[in-house]
């Protein structure tokens, strides 16, 4: 397990479509160890491969309930609609606000390869919408409501 550099606006790669896992190999479980100690490491609640420069449709999520694990995701159903402000480990000291679904389900696969199905409200449906868009080179400033971006100053 390693930590890896997160990659930041203006890196071509997060621009990018990723690519559907077709095999889960020791490559992709160890992307996945590793997302999630960067993830940890940088206090996200979220991480998507190609933050760490990696062309692959895999997420890490942990909103305090424990790591997910989400290899090819897919948002199957959404409902509703709220506005919270949200950040970006790849787009550090800034946030804006976005409006997201306020119910989402999403499809995917574990490490095992075992079709899986995660049900979302409120930071974790913020959290799982905001990844998945990752995996198709969308950053929540693509859909953040105009003139709501905060900069938070360096901490001494």
């Amino acid at each position: 397990m390693a930590i890896r550099e997160i990659r930041l606006k203006g890196d071509e790669v997060l621009r990018k479509k990723c690519k559907e896992v077709k095999q889960i190999t020791p490559k992709i479980t160890t992307l996945l160890d590793d997302m999630a100690d960067t993830m940890y490491q940088a206090n996200g609640v979220g991480l998507a491969a190609p933050q760490v420069g990696i062309l692959k449709r895999v997420v890490v999520i942990d909103v305090g309930e424990g790591l997910m694990e989400l290899i090819n995701p897919v948002i199957v159903e959404t409902r509703g609609a709220v506005v919270g402000d949200e950040a970006c480990l790849s787009l550090p000291r800034k946030s804006a606000h976005v409006e997201r679904p306020e119910y989402v389900k999403v499809e995917a696969l574990n490490r095992e390869g075992e079709k899986i199905v995660v049900e979302g409200t409120e930071l974790l449906a913020v959290a799982l919408c905001h990844e998945t868009d990752h995996l198709d080179g969308i950053l929540y400033t693509d859909k953040a409501i105009p003139d709501t971006e905060t900069v938070w100053e360096d901490e001494e």
